[in-house]
């Protein structure tokens, strides 16, 4: 195993896949060769995120702070989700393999392997960022989105299909992926006993290949259609990229890199969050008739991207208390829109005692979950496609949190929702 030309190749395929994938597609290799020497390395990482989140670092239990399994249930989690996404992987390759002819396209197991694999890369690198409270979801979604990127330019260089026939591949493709995923998913948490989260599930690829039009184009305004077209602004991206790192300028490529990421991140450009002192105006004395006992404010960094977050506890000195949270996604904010927006994030549940369901409303991603048996709940907002807002806590209904988080200036906020952006 080498490591450094591992690390060589993820870097190469993030950023200059035009070039990098007819490497690949040119490479003699084979199924146990992809495996040992390149999958098997970086497949490992969200399974070791997910052991380090669940066991070291912690879940966040709203005010209650941060609750740590058991070091044998988060190696188990980790264990099982490693080996059933390697199972995955092959289950994919083998389905883009069998699409193939479909699409103009030649079988080859190898080099569908190869397709999944490298295209997978974007979203292994990313889900490093797990262990980053607030951002890691987000970074984790972007590597989605760069990995659907990666694919739909890949096909065309191993599977040989016709370009212009790739974006429908793709739709197919990432449908049964996410079905793969969704099993893979059940059968881990039938393992470890509990389930991941993933009902919160992005509903683009849900929908049938009908929104695609014979001629290879998606229907106008259908989800496919805006995909195509943020895959567009990333072709452009990368290929600003490319020419600026044929040129030799480190500021040209500096700023290429910028563009690569804002287009990513679907925000078309870098944005700075709010300063704390922009955040603390919406961090009220009082909020549902309880007193202000602690507030913090901060912004934070991590791979070029900037959050801002005001968190504040409430209380009536007895029983009763509330936690307030005002984050601002700022260069984020573009995958927030997408999930927000064209990406119709939807998720309902009950339980005997409650239910936790995320939805539309008004034009805003809500999400609200309470408890019956322990009269606690939580009620947030998305506003403007960029700021979050929630307050969670102990109430006699989830009435109460809705209405203290519409007593916060929301309209306000959502005035602030071109503030710090840049352009490319």
């Amino acid at each position: 195993m080498d490591l450094n030309k591992i690390i060589g190749r993820a870097k190469a395929i993030i950023t200059s896949p035009r070039t990098e994938w007819p490497t690949i597609a040119a490479e003699p290799d084979t199924v146990s060769g992809l495996f040992t020497g390149y999958i098997m390395i970086l497949a490992a990482i969200p399974a070791i995120v997910r052991f380090l989140s669940l066991s070291i670092i912690g879940v966040g239990v709203g005010f209650f702070g941060a609750f740590r399994m058991g070091f044998g249930y988060g190696l188990s989690w980790g264990i099982a989700l490693y080996v059933l996404s390697l199972i995955g992987i092959y289950i994919s390759a083998l389905v883009v393999d069998a699409l193939a002819p479909s699409f103009g396209g030649e079988k080859n197991q190898v080099q569908a392997l190869k397709v999944v694999a490298y295209s997978y890369t974007s979203y292994w690198v990313a889900s490093i960022a797990g262990i980053v409270p607030v951002l890691g979801w987000l970074i984790a979604l972007a590597g989605v989105l760069y990995s659907i990127y990666l694919l739909n330019m890949g096909l065309p260089y191993t599977m040989k299909c016709p370009p212009e026939k790739s974006i429908g591949y793709t739709a197919v493709s990432i449908i049964v992926s996410i079905v793969i995923a969704f099993v893979v998913n059940a059968v881990v948490g039938s393992i470890v006993g509990l389930g991941f989260g993933m009902s919160r599930g992005f509903g683009p690829f849900s929908r049938t290949p009908s929104s695609i039009t014979h001629s290879g184009e998606f229907a106008a305004g259908s989800t496919g259609a805006k995909l195509q077209a943020y895959a567009d602004t990333l072709e452009k991206a990368s290929k600003q990229m490319e020419a600026a790192q044929k040129s030799g300028d480190s500021t040209a490529q500096s700023n290429a890199v910028g563009a690569m990421i804002g287009a990513a991140l679907g925000s078309n450009g870098k944005v700075e969050s709010l300063a704390p002192d922009r955040i603390k105006p919406f961090l009220p004395d009082t909020l549902a008739g309880l007193k202000r006992t602690q507030m913090q404010v901060e912004r934070n960094g991590a791979m070029g991207m900037q959050v801002s977050t005001g968190k504040a506890t409430y209380s009536d000195g007895a029983q009763h208390s509330l936690s307030l949270q005002v984050s601002d996604t700022g260069s984020l904010k573009g995958l927030v829109g997408f999930a927000a927006g064209w990406a119709g994030v939807e998720q309902d549940s009950e339980t005997d005692t409650g239910y936790d369901k995320t939805y539309k409303s008004g034009g805003q991603l809500v999400h609200e979950k309470w408890d019956n048996k322990s009269q606690y709940g939580e009620y947030g907002v998305v506003v403007a496609d960029r700021f979050a807002v929630t307050v969670s806590g102990n109430a006699a209904n989830i009435d109460e949190l809705k209405a203290a988080v519409n007593s916060i200036d929301l309209s306000g906020l959502a005035a602030l929702r071109n503030e710090g952006v840049q352009s490319n």
